[in-house]
């Protein structure tokens, strides 16, 4: 094994986990699961079925990635973000996996602290979500989204540094 799991963790049958990752305190990592290299998985991080994180990726505390989610490489998730899965979720009738509106973030992007991404929209690239911003729509690449619902506020570099109108 070239990848740590903390003792507390659960891991399931049918999971891939790429050498170099660290998966801390209290986590789940359900089945079909596929976790690149160099991953890092804070305290309370739950992984759903079939979920695909890619390389160098870093999910902070309390985050849940629901089936339909899609982290490309190197994607930083802040403590609490939310992911969800499914637009009118029912306790009663549920959907199913094959129902599920499919969420991609692409390279680089980050997710602030208690960020909540809706369902069935893309990240663009090193896009940067401010911190409590709730996602309605697809952020394009290089874009640093903030609010309720959350709105373009900005452009910044691969870095996370502001750039100037057009520079891109």
């Amino acid at each position: 094994m070239d990848y740590f799991v903390h003792e507390s963790s659960y891991v399931d049958a049918d999971v891939k986990i790429g050498e170099g990752t660290k998966i801390w305190h209290f986590c789940h990592i359900q089945k079909g699961a596929r976790i690149g290299k160099n991953c890092s998985f804070g305290q309370n991080v739950n992984i759903s079925n079939n979920v695909i994180v890619g390389n160098d990726c870093k999910v902070q505390n309390n985050v849940s990635i629901y089936e339909g989610v899609v982290l490309e490489d190197g994607v930083f998730c802040g403590p609490s973000c939310v992911f969800t899965n499914d637009l009118t979720p029912r306790a009663r009738y549920p959907k199913g996996r094959d129902e599920y509106k499919k969420t991609l973030i692409r390279e680089g992007a980050s997710i602030g602290a208690n960020a909540t991404i809706v369902c069935g929209h893309i990240i663009g690239k090193y896009a940067m979500v401010a911190a409590g911003a709730v996602v309605t729509k697809d952020v394009p690449d290089y874009a640093l989204v903030a609010g309720v619902p959350a709105k373009v506020v900005g452009r910044i570099d691969e870095k996370g540094k502001s750039i100037a109108k057009g520079n891109r």
